[in-house]
């Protein structure tokens, strides 16, 4: 392992989870201007570890769990600014954000009963939903209305992306990261029973 690699990868990593109480901080002090750039710079942090954590061949376990963290504290941040900035939209769709949080929490808890601690698989799924989520949750605060079209998207992207994952933990008996989808697993185990 690259050790100056690694140390950079989970530092970037590290200021999304520190940024993260900055988030709400600031929203707090009705600093909404500050809160979306950074917002913004958080999401960018994630595409950027990822992507260097491969490119260097530095992943770990500490650092998957770390940016798994990261990433729920900035997303649950971008959630709690849209209860303060238009609490409205909450209202309007709360049927499916409820949704969304129950099938959340379900999952951590299955992970946390199943392994000790929250799961941090990585999927191709939930990559390419982390993505979506921080085009919605940055345009939110961009733009003055939000855009329903892709919340919608959003939102069923992320209801089969929690719905694999907690798939994803009542499967694998035993914590690991870097986890193509459920489709592979089950490919796999159909391998090693033939």
């Amino acid at each position: 392992m690259h050790k100056p690699s690694y140390y950079m990868v989970n530092a970037i990593t590290f200021y999304r989870l520190l940024a993260a109480p900055m988030l709400l901080t600031l929203l707090f002090n009705e600093q909404l201007d500050i809160f979306k750039w950074l917002l913004a710079v958080s999401f960018l942090t994630d595409a950027i570890d990822g992507y260097l954590a491969r490119k260097y061949k530095v992943t770990s376990v500490f650092g998957s769990i770390l940016d798994s963290v990261s990433d729920d504290l900035t997303i649950a941040a971008a959630i709690i600014g849209i209860t303060l900035v238009n609490p409205e939209f909450l209202k309007k769709e709360l049927v499916l954000v409820a949704i969304q949080v129950v099938l959340f929490v379900t999952q951590i808890g299955f992970a946390l009963s199943r392994y000790g601690k929250i799961s941090s698989f990585h999927t191709y799924l939930a990559k390419f939903v982390t993505v979506f989520q921080a085009i919605f949750m940055v345009l939110f605060y961009w733009l003055p209305e939000p855009v329903y079209a892709l919340f919608y998207l959003v939102s069923a992207l992320t209801i089969l992306d929690l719905m694999e994952e907690i798939a994803l933990v009542l499967i694998i008996p035993k914590w690991e990261t870097d986890i193509k989808g459920l489709y592979w697993v089950i490919k796999k185990r159909a391998l090693q029973k033939a």
